[in-house]
């Protein structure tokens, strides 16, 4: 459970509730089924176990997917991950219509139909009963999909034929009704029932009793859809709720109705997916601590890193493009982008006889100026390009900087001799920096000549 944040609760029955998570690992929604499964019978646990086999067995576009399921020990429950329906469900979307005293667009109703069907295909071609098929197991998304879920009750027809009756009375069938055995077509009465509610707003079977309510069901006595929706509509309908299980077609026959395939051409194409084969069954251990090594694999769809730029970021984007290749020919918007780590055995030849075309100072020269040699002062170039008369001085001396270790344990550089604009004098090289500042040392001899023409420039007492 620290693999996931929980956000909200979606739903809550008496064992179990329905959170929607966001996964740590990918920052995804999802929804977490969360069972008391210390607190089920053994027949309720197996059928927690039954719904995991179903749902990692059936891989579909129009069925709930599977993610992932594991068994927290300290509240003993069976946690099922599963994706999560950004549309929430059809019972959800029929309160909001019924509120606003409007009905349901007929392309709505037909795009439910097909992709109901479909998803009931993918498990009817497994031996798999819904058993339970109503408007709140039925989750919308979105990007306009329809899928079915919730397989808590739903069961493997060995040979076809179910005996044991469960599912919510007003979708339950007439041949569950009769405590009769029943098949796959049993789900095609209750998606009839679905579609009904869909587009009157209320079951097609209602009364005040359930003897009442049996006796509709068993007849098949129900209105009409509104006369706004077409004939084609309500013929499939009727199809649908046949009181026979003979009489209603298969979800293979469904799709190939002329009426549907039609409507289907309109549509796209689903995806394809391939066959899915139906897990082993998941047997109850005796220690619940070891469920978990018997539980599937995760499902989760991992997104690869892309190794090139979106398309978006490729046609428009508002950086420079870096290149990489030499400073040599790049503009000098480009040389800003170029990075250039500091090298020790960089000797760049430079024009020692005129300071003022040296080359600008690295970040490195300058830091071996400041901590090896000490004092720098700045000089500042008159209109006729010539050094103008330091402000200041400092002493300085080299010799006892040279014979000390540097600090940094950089390479120390000797000082050397360049013509000056005066007359020669032993100083270090002068650099020359973006603002035709020259940054420069002064020696013992320059500082006493600075001294000697100050004081002659001091006006008499």
């Amino acid at each position: 459970m620290q693999a996931f944040d929980f956000l909200n609760k979606l739903g809550e029955g008496a064992y179990s509730t329905v959170y929607k998570v966001r996964r740590r690992s990918d920052g995804k929604v999802y929804a977490l089924k969360q069972v008391k499964l210390l607190a089920l019978n053994e027949k309720e646990k197996q059928n927690a176990l039954n719904e995991v086999r179903i749902l990692a067995s059936v891989q579909h576009q129009n069925v709930v997917s599977y993610k992932e399921a594991f068994f927290e020990e300290e509240t003993g429950s069976l946690c099922m991950v599963m994706e999560y329906a950004d549309g929430g469900d059809l019972y959800q979307r029929i309160l909001e219509y019924q509120k606003k005293g409007r009905y349901m667009s007929e392309s709505f109703i037909w795009t439910l139909a097909v992709h109901m069907s479909r998803g009931l295909k993918a498990l009817h071609d497994l031996n798999i009963s819904h058993r339970d098929l109503k408007s709140a197991n039925v989750f919308l998304y979105s990007d306009g999909m329809v899928k079915i879920g919730d397989f808590n009750v739903s069961k493997i027809a060995e040979n076809g034929i179910i005996f044991t009756q469960t599912g919510t009375p007003y979708y339950a069938s007439p041949e569950v009704w009769k405590d009769q055995p029943y098949n796959t077509k049993s789900d095609i009465w209750s998606m009839g029932c679905v579609l009904y509610e869909a587009i009157c707003l209320k079951p097609p079977f209602r009364a005040e009793d359930m003897q009442g309510l049996y006796n509709k069901v068993v007849k098949g006595e129900f209105q009409r859809i509104p006369r706004n929706f077409s004939n084609d509509l309500n013929a499939l309908i009727g199809r649908f709720l046949a009181v026979d299980p003979q009489s209603r077609p298969s979800c293979e026959e469904i799709l190939t109705f002329p009426l549907v395939a039609k409507r289907i051409a309109q549509m796209s194409a689903p995806v394809p997916i391939p066959s899915a084969a139906l897990l082993d069954a998941i047997l109850l251990p005796r220690n619940m601590k070891q469920i978990s090594d018997r539980l599937p694999a995760a499902k989760y769809e991992e997104e690869r890193p892309s190794l090139t730029e979106p398309d978006e970021l490729q046609a428009d984007s508002s950086l420079p493009r870096i290149r990489y290749r030499g400073r040599v020919g790049l503009t000098p918007d480009e040389r800003m982008f170029q990075s250039r780590a500091p090298d020790p055995n960089d000797r760049r030849k430079r024009d020692l006889s005129d300071p003022i075309k040296l080359a600008s100072p690295s970040r490195y020269h300058k830091k071996i100026l400041r901590e090896n040699y000490g004092g720098l002062q700045i000089v500042r170039r008159n209109r006729l390009g010539s050094l103008s008369r330091p402000s200041q001085s400092r002493n300085m001396d080299i010799s006892a900087v040279l014979d000390n270790p540097s600090p940094t344990g950089l390479p120390r550089r000797k000082p050397r001799y360049v013509s000056s604009h005066v007359r020669p004098i032993a100083r270090l090289p002068v650099l020359e920096s973006h603002n035709s500042r020259v940054l420069r040392t002064v020696t013992e001899e320059e500082s006493r000549k600075n001294s000697s023409v100050k004081s002659s420039l001091r006006p008499a007492p």
